[in-house]
């Protein structure tokens, strides 16, 4: 995502609801009838996003309707061995996550305010990326930006429920 791009959507998060309702009717061209401030953040970043970048093409809009229209729809819990199905184990293996579930997923840019500086730095599939350069964890790059110690997930605010982040 672009620099421009990201700073529309970080120039979402200090709107009202009814600045936010009148943004909806800039982008999307008709009005909402929804007052939910997170809502319309989320919905108002996304069209920013698909006008700057571009949307889906019509081939993935169809595939993807078909997928939806081919899934299975399960009504019930599976049942285990206990029968009733309420809190039975599924299966027997258990999934080993192969990255740190507090990270967004990979192409996301994180964004800081730090003394008059904005600091970006993008999410890889194996470490990160700020000012040109690859690092292996956000504490590294937080420690470049301080020169002091820093939790990295602290610093950009990943630890807190409003975190700023752009995805890519």
């Amino acid at each position: 995502m672009s620099e421009a791009t990201c700073e529309q959507v970080l120039g979402l998060e200090k709107m009202t609801v009814r600045e936010l309702r009148e943004k909806y009717l800039d982008v999307f061209g008709e009005a909402t009838r929804s007052h939910h401030k997170v809502f319309l953040r989320r919905k108002i970043a996304w069209r920013i996003q698909e006008q700057a970048e571009g949307g889906l093409t019509e081939r993935a809009k169809r595939r993807a309707a078909e997928i939806a229209n081919d899934a299975d729809l399960r009504l019930l819990h599976p049942r285990g061995k206990g029968g009733s199905g309420y809190g039975a184990a599924t299966g027997t293996s258990r999934l080993i996550p192969t990255r740190d579930r507090r990270l967004p997923i990979p192409g996301t840019l994180l964004v800081r305010d730090f003394q008059g500086r904005r600091i970006m730095a993008k999410v890889l599939d194996h470490g990160f990326e700020y000012d040109g350069r690859l690092f292996k964890s956000l504490s590294a790059i937080a420690r470049e930006v301080t020169g002091t110690r820093w939790n990295g997930l602290a610093f950009f605010g990943l630890g807190r429920p409003k975190g700023l982040r752009c995805e890519v």
